[in-house]
């Protein structure tokens, strides 16, 4: 069966394609996950979440790392920082201003405000209100977390200054060249794993026969390529020498019910002879 390949430059300052992060640990890692390029490619065409995936789903997906990038570490606080204690806090809050009543006594003054010397301060009160919903009993919105309000912290690593050569493998050239254009002319925003990281320059390298193997090998390095013989990942049958499992199949990126397949890849060097070029924006 003849197969067309669609060529992907994935750079950018910054990069996530994370795999088991959740909460407030976020990893990525060393290259695309196919989940992390199908969802490029769904945004591109104007999918929706919920929408189904189709021919998308049925790619078969390569990445070469011509620049592999730092990993580096984002450590993020949020809600950190102590919460004034304002009048209308205990007028629509009865838990808070029970929970203050004791503080409030014993402050001089009676003045509330926002300013050095004015503001009543909760002893050991932290952050932002979170899980903001309406009480039960007065119907009013109060705050979940009453009795502690400690800031949240989160470790996000991202790859920092990299490049890669990615490749979507179909039967019909036709599919293919509809995506290339798309991603040129995006219907959504496109973002590199993450909605903090957009691409920059030109995604698109042009739709080309054969198979992956042969498109990644005759495909030149990119401009600003680091490595001269730059690792790839090949989706392979279960059963090809040296194939690992990837859970990164996606199924469906509905928000409610995300989901991934597992499938299988394996790693080579490639040594790109330079038969198809680039004709990019950077």
């Amino acid at each position: 069966m003849t197969c067309s390949v669609l060529l992907m430059r994935l750079a950018g300052p910054l990069q996530s394609w994370g795999s088991v992060g959740r909460f407030d640990h976020r990893d990525t890692l060393a290259r695309p996950t196919k989940s992390g390029a199908i969802g490029l490619a769904a945004a591109a065409l104007g999918l929706e979440r919920h929408h189904d995936l189709g021919w998308l789903a049925g790619l078969r997906f390569g990445v070469r790392a011509d620049r592999p990038g730092i990993a580096v570490r984002d450590f993020q606080v949020a809600g950190g920082g102590p919460y004034p204690l304002r009048p209308r806090d205990m007028i629509t809050d009865p838990r808070r201003a029970d929970k203050a009543a004791e503080p409030l006594e014993a402050a001089t003054g009676t003045t509330f405000g926002t300013g050095t010397g004015t503001a009543h301060w909760l002893a050991n009160w932290y952050g932002a209100p979170k899980g903001v919903a309406p009480d039960r009993d007065t119907g009013v919105l109060t705050a979940a977390n009453t009795t502690t309000r400690d800031p949240l912290t989160s470790n996000r690593w991202y790859l920092a200054d990299a490049a890669f050569v990615a490749a979507l493998e179909h039967p019909d050239r036709v599919l293919l060249e509809k995506l290339s254009h798309a991603l040129e002319h995006p219907a959504r925003l496109l973002w590199l794993g993450r909605k903090s990281c957009p691409p920059c320059g030109t995604i698109s390298g042009g739709v080309h026969p054969g198979p992956l193997e042969s498109v990644l090998t005759a495909t030149a390095l990119l401009p600003n390529a680091t490595a001269q013989r730059p690792w790839t990942w090949l989706e392979a049958h279960p059963s090809a020498s040296g194939a690992t499992q990837i859970n990164d199949q996606p199924i469906t990126f509905d928000a409610l019910q995300r989901a991934y397949a597992p499938r299988w890849e394996i790693r080579t060097r490639t040594f790109p002879t330079a038969t198809i070029g680039w004709d990019i924006i950077a």
